[in-house]
């Protein structure tokens, strides 16, 4: 059985934060509001995002509205925010 992710503490979340703009924890998640002209575009991110967690097995939970996609990240595994939240939220905003 693989090993539980460490969740992170207060300090060390705060710290992962500094280097993503944009991103804000609420409760235990990790979230950031995308904003694009029009629904397509919001579907397109999407699109580009999917591969991505895909290749990482961490899987965000997504809304898409119009012109908007809010990305929630936790590890529920774990029960908090982990290591891998703060390196998907990273790779998310390198696609978009």
């Amino acid at each position: 059985m693989p090993e539980r992710p460490r969740t992170l503490d207060a300090d060390e979340i705060a710290a992962q934060l500094h280097s993503l703009p944009g991103w804000e924890v609420r409760g235990e998640k990790l979230t950031r509001a995308f904003k694009f002209k029009d629904f397509m575009e919001a579907v397109n991110f999407v699109n580009r995002v999917a591969p991505v967690a895909e290749s990482k097995g961490h899987h965000p939970d997504l809304q898409v509205s119009w012109g908007l996609v809010v990305v929630e990240l936790t590890t529920h595994d774990a029960g908090g925010l982990t290591d891998k939240d703060f390196e998907l939220a990273s790779l998310i905003d390198g696609v978009a």
